[in-house]
């Protein structure tokens, strides 16, 4: 049998397991329940992959984000283990063939959004599963005192109803002792090993810059620090203005937000990994599940709602542990923005009323009807057509998901599928009848194999049409046509959020909406907001210490490298030090030297204290940097 190292070499290519991953594979193997916390990028996913190869029968792994599980199985079947999801979007055709994939295909882990966990279909199919284990992934979700909170987390804990005896193993890169509390008990998680991975990060250096003119601060940094880098910002239109501002001042950069085509999002993702764009300047939409080690810098070019959404972002700096920077930057004009977004975040009672009532009348559903499958969602139009303010419904929307009245998925793209909904026998009678539709038939099955009678595949409307010399549109006219016949079950590639009913449609004055519930959420925000803020205009305190206390680790230690801990080392230092350093610096630069080859030459000073200095004189335009980063006299 193989060992727990087989398989990380096997399928991961790696010979040792970062701490600790392997004791908790070793706990989970042994039918604990387990919370883990590690930070972002320390390897979460691994601890339950690995684990649930090694046992017999199928992982249920349950996760709240569509393109995060979408990436996961794909990463997955790439390397040969078998895995499906169930999300927003799909049919109830494909969910069932799914299901049954599980139970009879021999796969090995299912992702799942926690909105399907308590649905008839889902409960009836997971008794006849042999589940091994149940992956609870952002596990902070559970809590309505974490930054992410979600309704449909707290059902999870029904699969105790249906496997009492399987453990379950929660995870999460952020969460305070509070929200650690709340994901044990929600989970009715027993006598749970916890393992926590410290929140210090020592190769990461955080920095905040108040700056009236953030634009200019922007470039500075960017064309200070060699390598590749993230730009966060707030909005869609902040994206394409940035990223207009560091191409005008000579950086490679692109931009990326949720409203773009999958394709363009997919084409600028895949340029930014491989190092051809050097900065992405982007929402939130964009970073999660990416896993780019050789990330140098994180900007954020205005603050996150929260300390949480702060670090996990800031984090994606650097995993391949050498120094990466980790900058903050922001105006007081932010702060005022903030707090009136969190006023906005919470329309009132009769506002979600109307929109849910709009809704009823976009979708044409009379009371009491309820859509069995997800439906396609723009915002825009929605919101046009009712001539409301699109921010204010996109938060009144968030609030009937909170009700759990409905669900509205990120946009996410999800290609054509195909699967042949007869058997050979009625497939190859209707060939003869239909003689038109033979050629394509043949062409599918020559393509993607006998394989579609048992299940969905992906399939390219693109190659069917070249193998057939015809075009992409005749292509989906006719699979349009065998699906009408129930010939094949085809299900076009979407590229849309989709709205999903939870419940029937209700009379508006029939709503359970929770205000209390929504008044402590609301107070909830504002303390996170606070501390955000306390963060940004903290002055006498390391970052990485202030980061790690918020997280409940109290003996961090000053890490040296961010911009309080340089600052005290500056004040520590005589001027004559200073003058020193500066030109034993500037003489080293008489011609190209690195970084590396600088701190090895001077012995006597610390390499922070250097590094800060170089800094200062590329400030002062005494030095730069050229395309290879080594330093020389300007």
């Amino acid at each position: 049998m193989e060992s727990s190292k087989d398989l990380l070499k096997k399928y991961w290519g790696f010979d040792e397991f970062r701490r600790p991953q392997e004791e908790i594979i070793q706990n989970a193997i042994a039918d604990k329940d387990i919370l883990v916390l590690l930070p972002t990028g320390g390897g979460k996913s691994i601890c339950y992959q690995i684990p649930g190869l090694l046992r017999k029968g199928i992982t249920i792994v349950v996760s709240p984000l569509i393109a995060l599980m979408k990436d996961q199985v794909q990463q997955l079947k790439s390397k040969g283990i078998l895995a499906g999801a169930i999300y927003s979007g799909m049919s109830l055709k494909e969910i069932d063939t799914t299901l049954d994939n599980c139970i009879y295909g021999g796969y090995k882990f299912l992702y799942v959004s926690p909105e399907r966990l308590s649905t008839d279909l889902f409960l009836e199919r997971i008794a006849k599963m042999h589940v091994s284990m149940v992956a609870v992934d952002e596990a902070h979700c559970v809590s309505q005192w974490g930054h992410d909170f979600r309704p449909s987390y707290l059902k999870i804990n029904e699969l105790r109803e249906v496997l009492p005896k399987v453990p379950i193993m929660a995870l999460t890169a952020t969460a305070t002792a509070e929200v650690k509390k709340d994901i044990q008990a929600h989970l009715e998680l027993v006598e749970p090993k916890v393992f926590i991975k410290s929140f210090v990060r020592p190769n990461l250096s955080y920095s905040v810059f108040q700056e009236e003119d953030k634009e200019s601060k922007l470039v500075s940094i960017v064309k200070k620090v060699a390598g590749t880098g993230l730009v966060y910002v707030n909005t869609r239109k902040e994206s394409i203005t940035v990223a207009q501002l560091l191409r005008q001042n000579q950086v490679n950069a692109d931009f990326y937000h949720g409203g773009l085509h999958f394709e363009t999002r997919s084409r600028k993702q895949d340029l930014w990994m491989k190092g051809t764009t050097r900065v992405m300047v982007a929402t939130n939409a964009f970073g999660m599940g990416i896993d780019k080690p050789d990330v140098r810098f994180v900007v954020h070019f205005s603050p996150p709602k929260n300390l949480e959404a702060y670090y996990q972002e800031a984090g994606r700096a650097g995993r391949d542990g050498n120094k990466s920077f980790a900058v903050c930057l922001y105006h007081p004009f932010d702060v005022t923005r903030m707090k009136e977004n969190i006023t906005l975040g919470y329309p009132s009672t009769e506002f979600v009323k109307q929109v849910y009532q709009a809704l009823g009348n976009y979708y044409n559903l009379a009371v009491g009807s309820h859509p069995e499958e997800s439906m396609d969602f723009d915002l825009g139009t929605f919101s046009d057509s009712y001539r409301m303010e699109l921010i204010q419904v996109y938060h009144a929307l968030k609030k009937l998901e909170e009700s759990e009245l409905i669900q509205l998925s990120e946009s996410f793209y999800s290609p054509s599928k195909l699967s042949i909904a007869v058997d050979n026998t009625e497939l190859y009678k209707f060939q003869v009848a239909q003689a038109n539709y033979d050629p394509l038939i043949k062409a599918i099955l020559r393509l993607y194999g006998g394989e579609l009678f048992s299940t969905y595949l992906t399939i390219s409307e693109k190659k069917i049409a070249q193998l057939l010399k015809s075009t992409e549109a005749q292509v989906s006219k006719w699979l349009l046509k065998l699906d009408e016949l129930s010939i094949f079950d085809y299900q076009p590639a979407k590229d849309q959020p989709q709205l999903t009913y939870l419940q029937p449609r209700l009379a508006p004055n029939r709503l359970n909406l929770d205000v209390q519930k929504w008044k402590g959420l609301k107070e909830r925000d504002e303390k996170k907001l606070e501390q955000m803020i306390d963060y940004l205009e903290e002055e006498g305190k390391c970052r990485a210490v202030s980061l790690s206390n918020y997280f409940d680790e109290m003996d961090a230690e000053d890490c040296g490298v961010c911009d309080y801990c340089l600052e005290k080392k500056r004040a520590e230092h005589s001027e004559l030090d200073y003058s020193q350093l500066d030109k034993k610096l500037i003489k080293l630069c008489d011609s190209p030297i690195s970084i590396d080859e600088i701190i090895k030459l001077l012995p006597d000073f610390h390499k922070d204290l250097i590094i800060a200095q170089i800094k200062d004189l590329v400030d002062r335009s005494l030095i730069t940097q050229n395309s290879e980063g080594k330093f020389l006299v300007k």
